[in-house]
């Protein structure tokens, strides 16, 4: 599961209409726009922080070697967050932690729980995105070896052209 740059105003905006709507959280309606923005700094934050992990991830492994997947973990460990084995747990919690430090929200009226039940299918929804995307690049070039160095070429040809196609980098 991956969150791309630009699905961030989306995700945040559903989010914080979703909450205020539902009444989990009290919201002057001119003060909704600065939720979002508060929303986008947690969301762009796990952006950054996944892509440090990853960069040094990829650093270690091929110094190293070892799995990407296990040497991610741990430095995510190290740092004390769970980015890898529960990305969607952790925004949640990042989440749930602003909206009691924000100036514009005026109340939170749901527990935790009611929080997470909330938010976790919209982040769900746009954070299998990757998979889809994986599926349909796939599909276009199913003529072609899988594994074999053009189909890799290819690959991340058509992952390109659909990203920005998307708007997602």
């Amino acid at each position: 599961m991956r969150l791309y740059h630009g699905q961030v105003s989306a995700v945040a905006g559903e989010l914080a209409r979703t909450l205020s709507k539902e009444d989990h959280l009290e919201i002057e309606p001119a003060n909704l726009a600065e939720v979002q923005m508060d929303i986008e700094s947690v969301l762009k934050e796990y952006i950054r922080l996944d892509r440090e992990l990853n960069s040094r991830a990829r650093d270690i492994q091929s110094s190293e070697g070892g799995s990407f997947a296990r040497i991610k973990s741990r430095l995510a460990r190290r740092k004390g967050v769970d980015v890898h084995d529960d990305p969607i747990g952790y925004i949640i919690d990042q989440l749930i932690d602003i909206f009691f430090h924000s100036h514009f929200v005026n109340e939170v009226f749901a527990d935790d729980r009611t929080l997470r039940l909330t938010m976790k299918p919209i982040l769900e929804r746009y954070m299998s995105v990757q998979e889809e995307l994986d599926e349909e690049v796939r599909d276009k070039i199913k003529n072609l070896e899988e594994g074999s160095r053009e189909w890799e070429v290819e690959y991340e040809k058509v992952m390109g052209r659909l990203k920005r196609t998307k708007n997602l980098e």
